[in-house]
């Protein structure tokens, strides 16, 4: 679908996936000949959108943003009517304003009038500015400069080109950008006024020594260009010079569920399937005229309006007696996992048990098989310079740092809705529990701990203490992470295609003890359903095999065996690209809290694996 368009022209094209996690409203969209940004959904057109009907999703989205949010709707699509091109899609405009002339070496703002937009409704990756009267070429293409200015707060400008290099002087004369060598570095990028004869490399804006007087620290202008506006009270961050690729620019928030089904009754089904339109029916007499309805008549008209009233009413009746928090999305997936046998099947939810792998009965309950399973995901708002959902529970991310989608309340939020397959693995409570009894992974979990307040204390996160996960989700992350890179060697999928979600809840936490993972496919298209997943997941024992060998060395051993959380402020213990990390779109956490160490013994650490049994008694099998 097109992207959007600058005074109603087509300059490209994005997945619906993609306008949710890669580039959503506030991203930076860096297209063949152009940049721009994606504006808030007050811009919107919701003409051509579809409605996602998810109400675990919708409410937990409620008990956090406000219950004014009424709707889930998928990214307008594009189309062309007539023979002129007539588009209807997501809006963005040209960002950031400023552009190089790569002959003239001029840099000024579009608004300059010294850049035309060169539209190409018929070929949208055409469409580009030329500098209409450039005396060393005829009419050349500018290209985007790439430096902007941004801060925590979730602003975002243009770096002030002319405060840099004139100061609080007046001085608007034309700034040229010019460049020594081909290195591309900032200390050889010159900008200079070539009528007062000032000028600046860009090094000095880039500088982190603030105590150097040489050094350029811009002042945030609170500006929200997706929102059109500028702050209303003056922003107190501090604004940091970043490029335009940069890809700390741009930090999705928001919420993820799993389309459960409700029950056995055929009858709760339809009408979960056809809830936004049943959904506005107050009275029985008004549920008469939409039984009337094609969609409706087809698939309800074998019930009576009195039975589908009372369905209604039940289903109105159980949104209303609980309040569902973004936590609390986990439980209900991780009770109709557990339970294969009894779960129901529809046309978007199939599971199937299969065995479990031979020689790890002791540590894993049951491996379950998702053929089939929906994705909700929803976008609620961004950050900018830090992601703040790799370390906090959503629901009490610091409000101040979290940029809006609106300039209003929102009534509506963009999602989409992806379609794959799965692999569940439940492990048994009574292996968990013994090895947390262990005093060797009550002092590493003690560690851990350390390591999380002191990375909630350096972003001044209130609460140090608050949302650790404990090493029970060490273990269950890291066993989720080596089991990705075994997979991806064999099931056909990229490691960016498959996803985890880890089901880790101690004894004492409402709704009892749970440990496991699902690793899951989740494409817009048929590529997430081919089956490669489930097939492998009929040979789990061998991968769990390949997973105990890889883990026991890196790549980067000794160093990597060797790293403790404590040492450098960071999240993770024995893991590194070359061992454990994976793509950060397919982690819950950031590539963090991950140690293979627990998983199986190391270089360094022989008394901390989970599997240390298993493995002793592997070897022995083994040897001559």
């Amino acid at each position: 679908m097109p992207t959007s368009f600058i005074k109603k022209h087509p300059v490209g094209e994005l997945r619906p996936s993609q306008l949710i996690l890669s580039y959503g409203v506030g991203a930076i969209v860096d297209l063949p000949h152009m940049s721009t940004l994606i504006m808030g959904i007050d811009d919107w057109d919701t003409y051509k959108s579809e409605e996602i009907i998810e109400p675990r999703l919708l409410e937990a989205i409620q008990s956090v943003m406000g219950p004014q949010v009424k709707r889930l709707l998928t990214p307008s699509a594009a189309e062309k009517t007539g023979k002129t091109p007539q588009y209807i899609g997501v809006p963005v405009a040209a960002f950031p304003r400023w552009m190089v002339c790569p002959s003239c070496r001029l840099l000024a703002s579009i608004d300059d009038g010294y850049f035309e937009l060169q539209a190409n409704d018929f070929h949208p990756d055409r469409t580009s500015y030329r500098h209409i009267n450039c005396p060393k070429g005829k009419k050349p293409m500018v290209v985007p400069s790439r430096f902007l200015i941004a801060c925590e707060a979730g602003h975002l400008d243009d770096f002030p080109w002319h405060h840099f290099i004139h100061g609080a002087r007046p001085c608007k004369s034309a700034l040229y950008m010019t460049e020594r060598g081909v290195s591309g570095e900032a200390s050889d990028i010159i900008i200079e006024c070539r009528t007062c004869g000032q000028r600046r490399p860009m090094s000095q804006a880039l500088a982190d020594n603030t105590e150097d007087e040489k050094n350029y620290i811009p002042t945030c202008s609170g500006r929200s260009p997706h929102l059109r506006r500028y702050a209303k009270k003056k922003c107190g961050s501090q604004a940091k010079t970043t490029l335009l690729s940069a890809s700390n620019t741009w930090f999705p928030l928001g919420y993820t569920s799993l389309s459960l089904p409700e029950g056995e009754d055929p009858l709760a089904e339809l009408i979960e399937h056809n809830w936004s339109i049943l959904q506005a029916a107050s009275s029985i007499e008004l549920l008469k005229t939409f039984m009337l309805i094609p969609q409706i008549q087809q698939q309800l008209g074998s019930y009576s309006p009195e039975t589908i009233w009372q369905g209604i009413e039940r289903k109105q009746q159980q949104s209303s007696d609980a309040i569902v928090r973004p936590r609390d999305l986990k439980l209900p997936e991780w009770r109709i996992l557990i339970d294969p046998a009894n779960a129901p099947h529809t046309d978007d939810f199939e599971i199937m048990p299969a065995e479990t792998p031979a020689g790890y009965e002791q540590v894993i309950q049951q491996v379950v098989l998702v053929e089939r399973l929906r994705e909700v995901m929803a976008l609620t708002g961004f950050t900018r310079i830090e992601s703040l959902s790799d370390f906090a529970e959503e629901e009490e991310l610091p409000k101040d740092h979290i940029m809006q989608l609106s300039r209003r309340s929102p009534e509506w939020l963009p999602a989409t809705e992806v379609r794959g397959e799965g692999i569940f693995i439940q492990f048994r409570e009574e292996a968990i529990r013994d090895w947390l009894n262990r005093l060797a992974i009550q002092e590493h979990n003690g560690t851990f701990f350390e390591a999380h307040k002191r990375w909630r204390e350096a972003r001044n996160m209130p609460d140090s203490a608050a949302n650790y996960p404990n090493i029970r989700y060490v273990l269950l992350h890291s066993f989720a992470h080596a089991l990705i890179r075994q997979l991806t060697l064999h099931c056909g999928y990229a490691a960016a295609s498959i996803r985890e979600r880890i089901y880790s809840q101690d004894a004492d936490d409402e709704g009892g003890p749970m440990a496991g993972i699902l690793l899951y496919t989740a494409a817009s298209d048929s590529e997430g359903t081919l089956g490669g997943l489930v097939s492998q997941g009929k040979e789990m024992g061998y991968h769990i095999g390949g997973v105990l060998d890889d883990m026991e060395y890196c790549a980067s051993d000794p160093l990597c065996a060797e790293h403790v959380t404590l040492e450098d402020n960071t999240l993770h213990g024995a893991a590194c690209h070359a061992c454990m990390f994976i793509p950060e779109t397919s982690c819950e956490k950031g590539n963090r809290y991950l140690d293979r160490s627990v998983i199986i013994n190391t270089v360094e650490r022989d008394n901390l694996a989970f599997f240390k049994k298993i493995t002793e008694n592997r070897k022995e099998d083994n040897a001559w």
